[in-house]
């Protein structure tokens, strides 16, 4: 292994050299902690520690690192503190993610760190949302993201580079090709002959480096990140390097061939960089043992102090309060008195427009949203007044653009991700079930972040473009979901929305965008989120939905003459929803309808209903009654689509309710 020292001082050697071995001693540690059953498992980085070290000891301690597994370095190289990072591995509450959390699943703003997940890639593109703030803010910063092999297969990784590469962002995109996926080795994962040759497709620039060489790895991050600075655009880095123990330590290393092994033990990064420390006599074999020595005493002192805490206790208080980051909401309302009858998609629009003058870090990030308009045109003409940097038009990405909202999010913007349709959420589900929805509570860092999501059927779409997929997320906690029924409710609804700190999934009913109208307060104002309302007032009957359902049941209460006899009950949040508003109404009638446009089965209605039937039996009357759509598809042609969707049927269960 030869080594280029370039113009580094002997000082700057040292600290490199002491960086590297680190992680091995604590490592060397962990494994014999394992085999005692005092940690629960461990992923080995022995023989990678070149990379992770290389690569963060070479940029600024701003500079925004998401590491992997194998990638203890980092954080060491970070200086985090080790009785912390102790008590992480063990579980314990002064642990970085409070016990909720093992391994590297975790990370911290003061280190600069980004925590993953185990789903590979979603932090690709987080990267990228780092990157762009760092673009937006013109303040040099650059982010480097890691990948193993094995990742580099993963749809995340296209995505998150070729909207890197569009937008020119500065990020490091490092990949560890450690020759195996868990047991597959590289040959079954990708047919190039190496893996920067991914970047040509992408238009970005790739580099290989021996991973296993600290200063070459050193000096080529080093290299780069500073071309960044000053040329903001993407790298693709391939470090070559072996796993020398399992994928986990479980897995064991059967399936390699003894011989590589062999190959890889003469490349030990460690003893390669030792040996030419030696040579060059920046240090002797008396101050190398003295070093470890000192690591070790630190180590073993650091281990006890953490040991030595007191296992997590459950706290059940803690625990619901960390699924969202605090909010306290503080009512706006109008400055003026004056109203304008508006359609409810002008309401979105105006939403967005006035939260976008009062808070010049919101950035609207979708497909054709900029000089279209977006496909429902709301936000048409923003290009003008916001410019390009604010709404921006994205490539078909749904995964990278809500996963880049996110890295907006750390770096202290808000981001707004219109779905086109809300049927293509599915091509970012994992990034908003796992990791807009988790991180906060995993680690305190919270998401940001607005999915607009035009939903619902009505207009003959289909399929795939008429869904009401709010129960999906519905089951998730961390997140919060808001279906507003009308003009009014969506602006206000949504103002809130865009000042919450939390991740918000707006739903916005397609049918209504156009077809209703309303008197709205032209100038800015907030509504309650996880706060419902009575529409009508009754004695009679209680209907519990959102949405559509809201229009269903106010025309069935005109035209059937009902007034005065049903208790309508608009959710407007269903995630919280207001148990206490569905209480009241339960106990001023006695008898429930829960209703919404989605399929019945396993809808939002059946935890409502089954909520109600439980907390509110003292005052049931009759049995409490759902209704929802088909358990089918939604079919395209309207006679189909209207016998699917629920509003004769929710008329028959009020009879019936009414009379029973």
């Amino acid at each position: 292994m030869r080594f280029d020292r370039k113009n580094y001082s002997d000082e700057a050697l040292i600290e490199l050299y002491k960086a590297l071995i680190l992680p091995r001693l604590i490592e060397e540690k962990m494994l014999n902690l394992l085999r005692q059953g005092k940690i629960s498992k461990w992923f080995s980085g022995i023989g990678q520690e070149a990379i992770a070290v290389g690569a963060t000891m070479a940029l600024e301690p701003t500079d925004y690192i998401l590491p992997l597994h194998r990638n203890l370095g980092v954080f060491t190289a970070r200086g985090m503190e080790m009785r912390q990072l102790f008590a992480q591995w063990q579980g314990k509450q002064s642990g970085f993610s409070k016990g909720r959390e093992r391994s590297f699943h975790f990370g911290s703003n003061p280190h600069h760190i980004v925590g993953m997940i185990s789903h590979l890639g979603p932090q690709l593109a987080i990267a990228d949302g780092i990157a762009l703030a760092h673009q937006l803010a013109q303040d040099k910063g650059v982010s480097l993201v890691f990948s193993g092999d094995g990742g580099t297969s993963e749809g995340d990784f296209h995505e998150a580079l070729n909207v890197a590469a569009v937008w020119d962002l500065p990020v490091i995109f490092l990949i560890e090709n450690n020759q195996y996926g868990l047991s597959t080795p590289v040959h079954e994962q990708y047919r190039c002959a190496q893996l920067i040759d991914k970047g040509v497709g992408y238009g970005i620039e790739a580099v290989q480096v021996d991973g296993n060489n600290l200063l070459e790895m050193y000096t080529t991050i080093k290299h780069y990140a500073a071309e960044l600075r000053l040329q903001p655009r993407p790298i693709l880095i391939e470090a070559l390097t072996f796993r020398m123990r399992g994928h986990e330590e479980a897995s064991g290393t059967k399936y390699v061939p003894k011989e590589l092994f062999e190959q890889w033990a003469m490349k030990d990064p460690i003893g390669n960089y030792e040996k030419y420390l030696l040579q060059k006599r920046v240090l002797n074999e008396f101050q190398i043992a003295e070093i470890k020595k000192q690591f070790k005493e630190d180590i073993e002192a650091h281990w006890k102090e953490a040991n030595e805490e007191p296992e997590a206790e459950p706290n059940t208080a803690d625990e619901l309060r960390d699924v969202y980051a605090p909010f306290h909401f503080v009512p706006q309302t109008p400055e003026t008195s004056e109203t304008k009858e508006i359609r409810f998609i002008d309401a979105i629009s105006e939403a967005l427009r006035q939260s976008m003058e009062r808070n010049e870090k919101i950035v609207l990030m979708g497909q054709d949203i900029a000089e279209y308009g977006g496909a429902f045109k709301v936000t048409e003409g923003f290009v003008a007044q916001f410019g390009k940097n604010r709404v921006r038009n994205t490539p078909l990405c749904e995964s990278a653009i809500v996963g880049a909202g996110l890295g907006l999010s750390i770096k202290g913007y808000k981001a707004v991700v219109e779905m086109q349709f809300a049927d293509f959420v599915t091509c970012g589900f994992n990034q908003i079930v796992n990791n807009l929805a988790k991180i906060y509570w995993r680690w305190g860092q919270n998401a940001d972040v607005v999915v607009r999501m035009p939903t619902g059927a009505g207009v003959g779409a289909g399929p795939f473009h008429s869904q009401s997929n709010e129960a999906w997320f519905f089951h998730t906690p961390g997140l919060k979901v808001v279906y507003p029924s009308s003009p009014y409710e969506a602006k206000g609804l949504l103002n809130t929305a865009l000042e919450d700190p939390n991740p918000v999934l707006f739903f916005e009913h397609k049918y209504l965008y156009r077809s209703l109208t309303e008197a709205v307060p032209t100038a800015y104002y907030t509504l309650p989120l996880g706060e419902a309302r009575t529409v009508a007032e009754g004695d009679e009957v209680s209907v519990i939905t959102y949405g559509m359902g809201v229009h269903w049941v106010k025309h069935l209460i005109e035209v059937e003459g009902w007034q005065g006899r049903i208790d309508l009950v608009d959710l407007r949040t269903l995630l919280p929803w207001d148990k206490a508003a569905v209480e009241a109404s339960v106990r001023k009638t006695g008898k429930v309808l829960v209703c919404h446009e989605d399929s019945l089965t396993g809808g939002i209605g059946a935890e409502i209903a089954a909520w109600v039937a439980e907390h509110c039996f003292t005052w049931l009357d009759a049995p409490v009654m759902r209704e929802g759509a088909l358990d089918t598809p939604v079919p395209f042609a309207i006679p189909l689509e209207q016998n699917f969707l629920p509003a004769f049927r929710i008329r028959e269960k009020l009879v019936k309710l009414l009379g029973f």
